[in-house]
This record gives C-alpha cells, structure tokens and sequence, in this order.
C-alpha cells in the first residue's frame, strides 16, 4: 500500500494526537502550527494543578518547564493563559519527540488561511508558491458551541455563542433548573468545580 501523506492543520490536543496516531501508524504526517502554544506532558499538568490550589497562578507558571523543540510558547504561561483566554496547554502524548525526530514534519505560522493560496487535487500551494503534495488535510481547528440554537428557554443563561452570560464563577447555573457543566473553559478543574457546585444546588433544593 502507498505511504499516505497527510497534513495536520491545528495543534490542540486533537491536532497533536490526530498527527501523532498517523505518523505511528506508517504516514508521511506534517503539521500546521498556526500559533505558539504550551506543549505539556501530563505529569507537568498534573503538577500544576496541584502547585495552584496553593500559589498564585502566575507563580506556578513560573515553576513549571515548559520549552520544547520547534514550538514557539506564548509569553503567557499555560495557567494563567487558561485563566485569561480559555486556551488549554496541550497535552503531550508523544508527539512533541516526533516532531523533534523530524517523524512528524512541523510546519509553524502565524494563522492557517495566510499559509495555502491554493489547493488543487493533491497538490497544495503555500506562501512563497512551495508546493507539496498531501493525499488527505485533517483539520482540527476547533468547534463552537451551537447549545444556544437548540436549547429551549435557555436564553438567559446563553449567549449567541452558546457560552454562558455569567462570568465564573456564577455561570454554571440558570432559570428553571437550567444548569451547564463545562463551559467556563477552565479545563478539568473548572468541570469538577461546576459539577459540585451543580450537585449541592440539587441537593439543598431537594431538602428545600
């Protein structure tokens, strides 16, 4: 079977699995980074978060190594990134060593519409007219909560985007018994934190 060559356009944690899954699985796999982002491995994450239930974010930031080879990071650490704009720090598993390797081509610009002018059959065109040939373009550049078209009487909680009205930490809960887990874009520790507190509102109204 021929060796597929594939690019990768997004470097969350889906685009850094997604390419670490094809280059280990035999594909000539390139990827797009399309802005400096933190590249962790979970043991660091798992440090941090137990680091910033006891210093203050920005310090914890500053313990914490985080360079890794080819990657621009942003001038923000990953926890007070997380806690500004809602952008996680990715979790490495694996693919910031093939990257290093060359296994993984890496491919750094500021924003993915600026890198193709044109892509016709296999053939796709970057800036300063490179060509290279790829036989499938995977690209994981995130989603948009689309709650807010389906949800019935939730506009009071929701915004147009689909993400609470309220900001952290008053967002989780709403009118009606209307509740919401996991939108404040705070990671795993803002889920566990919405779901406690969505468990003791049931619970205080149920022995109401």
């Amino acid at each position: 079977m021929e060796v597929q060559n594939v690019l990768v356009v997004g470097c969350g944690n889906s685009g850094m699995e997604i390419a670490y899954d094809l280059a280990s699985h035999g594909a000539n796999t390139s990827i797009v980074i399309r802005s400096p982002v933190h590249a962790v491995t979970k043991e660091i994450i798992r440090l941090g978060m137990t680091l910033v239930q006891h210093k203050p974010v920005n310090v914890v930031d500053d313990l914490l190594y985080l360079s890794r080879h080819g990657i621009v990071r942003p001038k923000l650490g990953p926890l007070v990134l997380k806690a500004k704009i809602g952008r996680s720090a990715v979790v490495d598993v694996g693919a910031v060593g093939l990257i290093k390797n060359g296994t993984i081509k890496f491919v750094y610009h500021g924003r993915c519409l600026e890198i193709f002018r044109k892509i016709k059959g296999y053939i796709v065109e970057f800036d300063g007219r490179k060509e290279n040939t790829f036989h499938a373009i995977v690209f994981a550049t995130g989603y948009k909560s689309t709650a807010n078209t389906w949800l019935k009487n939730g506009e009071s909680m929701l915004n147009d985007d689909g993400l609470p009205k309220q900001e952290f930490p008053n967002h989780w809960k709403g009118a009606n018994g209307l509740y919401c887990a996991a939108l404040a874009k705070r990671g795993l520790a803002g889920i566990a934190m919405d779901a406690k507190n969505i468990a003791n509102d049931i619970l205080s109204n149920y022995h109401a």
